[in-house]
């Protein structure tokens, strides 16, 4: 697939698993803004652009704690599109609640947490090592559940190896997915912004705009979210069919008169 089929084809498996990813990232999307608003007002930032006077401390430490929450709901939302992802490929057609029971929590909870808690890090320390965390390790939760590692540890691992296969094609399109959501995130969020900024003018328009751009940008990162999940899985899928035949595997797998299901777990792993 080419890099715009493969965004494609993310949108096609969030079409289709919309209610349960949606119905998950619209609450921590609007909790995520909650706690920035809080932040924002202690730092007394104004809107649209809560950008300070001075970059300070403080303020780094929102914009790192920002970017960490990202990554923890993605990595959330990414362990349910590679659960989906799986029976997606094979042409089996299952329930959201069927997806649900091949999430695994008790593993992708803790690997969403640590992944946070190392964007919060990565960033504050420099962009350079988000984008490296996030084009190496993002997959992980993806991979947990569609090729059922036995562990997170596993799971970053194998997200490493496929995000720097075919000329780290994966980690490519995943920063680049990234880009292309954050573009339309700003568009979503700027038509709000500049009704904002129009009414700035009015009496009593400033509190219009103090709950309403964080508003904005909580509906635009919900669709945002589930779609780089997806994007997530679809990673995972698509480099294990280019680079390991993954596709051929499934193929044999029903010749033999199998679902195919195996043929998803990677050996010794």
């Amino acid at each position: 697939m080419t890099g715009g089929e493969t965004l494609d084809a993310a949108v096609a498996l969030l079409r289709q698993r919309a209610l349960p990813l949606l119905a998950v990232a619209a609450p921590l999307a609007i909790l995520e803004q909650a706690v920035l608003f809080v932040w924002r007002a202690m730092l007394d930032l104004d809107p649209p652009i809560y950008w300070p006077d001075e970059p300070s401390l403080p303020w780094w430490m929102m914009i790192s704690a920002g970017f960490a929450m990202e990554a923890f709901v993605i990595a959330l939302l990414g362990a349910y599109a590679g659960a989906a992802a799986g029976p997606a490929l094979l042409g089996r057609t299952v329930s959201h609640f069927e997806v649900w029971r091949r999430y695994r929590p008790l593993a992708a909870i803790p690997l969403a947490l640590v992944l946070g808690a190392v964007a919060y890090a990565a960033t504050f320390g420099g962009f350079l090592g988000l984008i490296l965390i996030w084009a190496l390790f993002g997959l992980a939760p993806a991979v947990l559940t569609f090729e059922r590692a036995r562990n997170p540890m596993i799971a970053v691992g194998r997200s490493a190896a496929l995000s720097t296969r075919a000329g780290m094609r994966a980690g490519g399109l995943r920063l680049l997915g990234y880009g292309v959501w954050l573009a339309i995130r700003f568009a979503l969020g700027t038509g709000w912004t500049a009704v904002a900024e129009t009414l700035g003018t009015i009496p009593g328009s400033q509190t219009w705009m103090v709950w309403a751009v964080p508003a904005a940008w909580a509906f635009a990162n919900t669709i945002a979210y589930a779609a780089l999940a997806c994007l997530d899985a679809v990673l995972v899928a698509e480099t294990r069919i280019r680079t390991e035949g993954l596709d051929i595997a499934v193929g044999r797998a029903r010749s033999r008169g199998e679902d195919g299901t195996a043929a998803l777990v990677v050996a010794k792993r």
